[in-house]
């Protein structure tokens, strides 16, 4: 399920665009055929041929993936890593990205079964109990079908909000679920009803959190003009297209702040703000304490 979730969306993709959008393989430590739990085979790409020219390499793994010792695949991985490639867990796979020295510093999620063992073994990861988890160079999620909500939100960035809707409808999937479901209530719920667009950019800024998207960028995604999305945005919440962003990384800051021993300085650059000092005044404004004040609380 995990795979099939993960591949299937790329695969409509390259159908539905006027080109061919993403270039699809299939890789295995060392097989060149590899078999799911219900039995069916992925003709597959041993690593030792596969190169590190990826954008991104996503690690799917179910049973117990703790169990897996594999120096190879650590070393192959940490290597495409050096390369420039993002990576990504699916279902178990972060546990493999952590086990390798992956996910240092970063915000990431696996399959709720995987929870308690990672928090034992690994207690100073940053362990989020959501969906999906985007963080700059690293996509993780909880396997099952999460992954077609995840890379709907991959999509979304790359081809616009339409183009991964149409892919959503066409496998029949009628509510995409956001980043932090079901951890957290739904948009509706916390901002009320919505316009579609500013729905949808919403959705983009909870999942680009570390790496802000522009105000051009997330209108063209949405869908509409920087202006009407602005107008949309101050007609709905009474705030602009900006300000509800900031203070979307801010909150996200917060908990960080509260849930973990990071420094400030990582905080502000996972939270995507330039400096520390833009960071701490920003926090200061928004919430009528600097950082350093709510970490010594």
């Amino acid at each position: 399920m995990s795979t099939a979730a993960a591949l299937e969306p790329l695969r409509a993709a390259n159908l539905f665009g006027s080109e061919p959008l993403y270039n699809i393989q299939v890789l295995s430590p060392r097989n060149t055929a590899v078999h799911s739990s219900a039995g069916s085979m992925f003709t597959a790409t041993p690593l030792h041929a596969a190169g590190t020219d990826f954008d991104l390499v996503f690690v799917v793994a179910g049973g117990d993936p703790l169990s897996v010792n594999d120096p190879e695949l650590e070393t192959w991985l940490r290597r495409v890593s050096r390369a420039g490639s993002a990576l990504g867990g699916i279902s178990g796979g972060a546990a493999i990205l952590a086990k390798a020295g992956l996910l240092d510093n970063r915000r990431f999620t696996l399959h709720w079964h995987h929870y308690e063992d990672i928090q034992r073994l690994f207690p100073k990861l940053l362990l989020e109990r959501r969906l999906f988890v985007i963080d700059r160079d690293r996509y993780t999620c909880a396997g099952g079908t999460a992954p077609l909500d995840m890379m709907h939100a991959i999509i979304s960035r790359d081809h616009g909000v339409g183009f991964a809707q149409r892919i959503s409808d066409w496998f029949i999937q009628t509510e995409v679920r956001r980043s932090e479901a079901p951890q957290q209530a739904s948009i509706m719920a916390r901002y009320g009803a919505l316009p579609t667009p500013v729905l949808a950019a919403i959705e983009l800024m909870e999942s680009h959190i570390a790496d802000p998207l522009d105000i051009s960028q997330l209108s063209d995604l949405s869908g509409l003009s920087s202006r009407q999305l602005q107008r949309q945005f101050s007609e709905s919440l009474g705030s602009s297209v900006m300000e509800t962003y900031r203070d979307i990384r801010l909150e996200t800051a917060r908990d960080l702040l509260r849930q973990s021993q990071l420094r400030i300085h990582e905080i502000a650059m996972m939270t995507g703000f330039v400096s520390q000092a833009h960071f701490s005044e920003s926090f200061r404004r928004q919430f009528g304490q600097p950082p350093s004040a709510l970490r010594r609380s």
